[in-house]
């Protein structure tokens, strides 16, 4: 990370990989274990994340992961095992705060496996990629379709997203002043005059009061 500083950009370290799952009373118990099973084989410190509605689903998803891990091959069961004592299931109260859980977690891939995903996934703000409705497998995104598998994770797509054209792009700003003795251009700076000097940074007022037209 120190060598490749101000020769490449890195905008975070990634990793471990998350999935969490929004799912309600209708969803399809044996659906949610496969799906977070299949994120848990990814390697032992991989978070597979289930937040749901109903506690007789989540009950139902237990069991369906312990039978599911049992019929893993080798390694992949022992991977998948170590995960799932990193990840968690949480019961809300609605699928409001199902909801606010999920945004507050900001997980890498969301899945939305309830009644209405297409309205729920509306609702939802943070996240890095969002698969909705049961038959958008989040392992379909990693094997040719859906969003780009480049994506934030460790909260990060609070406030970034996954790897696109834009990240190959410097944005750069200027600014010029045509008129600096309208109107306009005098109050900014005497603005910038008053506000440099509330900060105690006298340089910055007298490089501004310099532009000024007739100061005194």
């Amino acid at each position: 990370l120190v060598q490749g500083q101000g020769t490449c950009k890195i905008d975070m370290l990634a990793g471990p990989s998350e999935l969490l799952i929004l799912a309600d009373a209708a969803s399809h118990a044996p659906t949610v274990a496969a799906d977070l099973l299949a994120q848990a084989e990814h390697d032992p410190s991989a978070r597979p994340l289930l937040v749901c509605t109903s506690s007789a689903l989540a009950d139902a998803v237990d069991q369906e992961l312990k039978s599911q891990l049992e019929a893993l091959p080798s390694p992949n069961r022992e991977t998948a095992a170590a995960a799932l004592r990193n990840g968690f299931a949480v019961v809300a109260a609605d699928l409001d705060q199902a909801v606010a859980i999920s945004d507050r977690i900001a997980p890498e891939h969301l899945e939305i496996l309830t009644q209405d995903a297409s309205q729920v996934a509306g609702r939802c703000a943070h996240y890095g990629a969002v698969f909705i409705g049961r038959y958008a497998a989040e392992v379909l995104g990693d094997y040719g379709c859906g969003p780009n598998h480049v994506l934030p994770t460790g909260g990060t797509a609070r406030y970034t997203g996954g790897l696109s054209v834009h990240s190959f792009l410097r944005v750069r700003t200027w600014m010029r002043m045509d008129s600096p003795t309208a109107s306009e251009a005098q109050a900014l700076l005497a603005d910038s005059v008053q506000l440099a000097r509330l900060e105690g940074l006298e340089g910055h007022a007298r490089a501004a009061e310099v532009r000024i037209e007739n100061p005194n």
